[in-house]
């Protein structure tokens, strides 16, 4: 456990030696925060009748958290995949790659390392938006329970999104092409339902099972539920399983 700790702690300084971890920091906290000024924007005019339909008693919950976090995870189907192009197809540009696999680490150790060292650069990042929900909960009164439910599926979500980005980076030594492959990838998974609505009803259970969206919507409205919980479990596993052959494969071919 400790060498998997260290090189996680390894990756997660050489993501603030580069630029990657500044833009990403910067950008995903300047696209949150717009989403969260126009939900409260938004929120206000409701409270107030602007609509046409008289001052309401607005939820919270059902009026601005739930759309805000659905507009975080559109925001991380693009961002992830920056976060993990440079994981291993850096390793491979650069020529560290050899040294890697042939140091005392297993590649189980190598991979949770890289896997543990990319969600703690991505935990940094929802811990920014804790000011503007602790904003919420300063000024309104909302429920805590869809809060904390919608930051466990964005950081179920998350872990899918890197262990596909971890997976792909590992195949190239193209940065480039392993963020748009992840990015290409994940958004196939994103809108593989839109294309079960064209099917028949069996194929249209099966595709909106494997869409990463319709899994993702229950933890926005405060509910976890275990099937959810073991999709994007399976998804990780999935994704660190593909990782692991990869590098198997590189160390024949070294």
């Amino acid at each position: 456990m400790g060498n998997i700790l260290a090189l996680a702690g390894k990756e997660l300084r050489a993501y603030f030696v580069s630029p990657i971890a500044y833009v990403l920091l910067v950008f995903f906290a300047l696209l949150f925060g717009w989403f969260y000024v126009a939900s409260v924007n938004v929120m206000v005019q409701l409270s107030m009748g602007q609509f046409g339909m008289g001052p309401q008693v607005v939820n919270i919950n059902e009026f601005m958290i739930r759309p805000l976090f659905g507009n975080t995870a559109v925001i991380l189907l693009f961002l992830l995949p920056m976060l993990t192009m440079r994981s291993f197809a850096e390793e491979k540009r650069s020529g560290t790659m050899e040294l890697l696999l042939t140091s005392p680490l297993t590649d189980l150790q190598i991979i949770l390392g890289k896997f543990l060292g990319a969600m703690a650069l991505y935990c940094l990042m929802l811990a920014l938006t804790l000011l503007h929900v602790g904003l919420l909960f300063w000024y309104g009164e909302p429920e805590w329970g869809p809060i904390a439910s919608g930051y466990l599926g964005l950081l179920l979500m998350g872990g899918a999104f890197i262990s596909v980005g971890l997976a792909i980076s590992s195949t190239t030594k193209n940065q480039i092409v392993a963020g748009v492959a992840t990015f290409a990838v994940l958004l196939l998974f994103w809108i593989i339902n839109w294309i079960g609505d064209a099917s028949g009803t069996t194929s249209q259970a099966v595709l909106a099972y494997l869409s990463i969206l319709e899994h993702f919507d229950d933890f926005s409205k405060g509910v976890i539920d275990t099937k959810h919980v073991t999709y994007y479990l399976s998804f990780i596993v999935v994704g660190l399983f593909l990782t692991a052959k990869s590098m198997d494969q590189e160390r024949w071919n070294g």
